[in-house]
């Protein structure tokens, strides 16, 4: 599949810790603890969906500094086009992530001025005639394309991450422009059941996919009755960072392929599963091959 991405690149630094919370010590020496490198849900995303096969349109916003030399560079390296790159901002965005041994993790994100940007909407359009579906994060600086995305016809994505309000103003946009809908159950202002069809009675998506981390995940299709899937596991859990956007992006990619939706959110589950098994939100990507072969090796249930 040809899919465009849009979303943000940053650059992440990650602490491991022993146990929330946190107790003040004036000097600590985790050694191997802190590891820094180029992330973000637009980068976890397209490398996610380039692992597994799919030719990624990524378009996202960098700073003129070092970070967005080396976060340009290093994305171009991993395969990924960097043809609807702009740099412009003054810094690139950076996140530190503080994880422990149970994978517990807290985010914290600098995003600099990325939300007061728009990304230029004539390079969107090239982007948009060479895609097949149009994955639009939750950012600002895409705010704008989304009527372009719905008026091409194709397919639009969105992960809107963690929700408490069905009519969230932020993210009311992209939850009214998604086909697929994706989002998390930390923060739910009621069960994920009555979450998904309310949401799907107001914005009329066409599926929605609330993870539930440990509990595994919660599918509703329109007219077809509500799935309820239980967690995956296929290796130790180092650290829960980027799970939402591997199982957001494998499940994009079973579906795009014409797989039924409960078969997509099952392999997007194993593919989530493994990828914990590593601190970085950009690391541990099978490939689809890999991912093929785990999967037939899972439970019966699993298959």
């Amino acid at each position: 599949m040809r899919i465009l991405v849009s979303g943000l690149v940053n650059i992440e630094t990650t602490l491991q810790i022993d146990s929330f919370p946190l107790e003040y010590d004036p000097v600590r020496y985790p050694f191997w603890g802190v590891n820094s490198a180029v992330s973000g849900v637009g980068v976890n995303v397209s490398l996610a969906l380039h692992s597994l096969g799919n030719e990624a349109h990524f378009c996202t916003l960098l700073g003129t500094d070092f970070y967005g030399e080396m976060a340009h560079d290093w994305i171009q390296r991993q395969g990924i086009s960097t043809e609807f790159f702009i740099r412009r901002l003054p810094q690139t965005a950076q996140s530190v992530i503080i994880y422990d041994k149970t994978g517990k993790r807290q985010i914290h994100v600098d995003l600099k001025n990325i939300q007061e940007q728009r990304f230029p909407a004539e390079l969107f359009e090239v982007a948009l005639e060479r895609s097949d579906a149009a994955v639009l994060c939750n950012i600002n600086f895409n705010r704008h394309l989304l009527p372009l995305a719905r008026q091409k016809g194709i397919p639009v994505c969105t992960d809107v991450h963690t929700l408490s309000d069905p009519e969230d103003e932020y993210n009311r946009d992209f939850m009214a422009a998604a086909d697929v809908l994706f989002l998390s159950d930390e923060k739910l202002w009621t069960s994920p059941e009555a979450a998904a069809r309310e949401l799907m009675d107001r914005y009329g998506n066409r599926l929605i996919v609330i993870g539930q981390g440990e509990r595994g995940a919660f599918l509703l299709e329109q007219k077809r009755k509500p799935i309820q899937l239980p967690a995956i596991k296929t290796r130790p859990v180092v650290s829960t960072i980027g799970a939402g956007d591997a199982l957001f992006s494998a499940f994009i990619n079973f579906y795009l392929d014409g797989f039924p939706a409960i078969e997509a959110l099952r392999r997007a589950m194993v593919f989530a599963s493994w990828k914990i098994g590593t601190a970085g939100a950009a690391q541990g990507f099978l490939n689809a091959y890999e991912l093929e072969k785990l999967y037939s090796q899972m439970e019966p249930s699993v298959t």
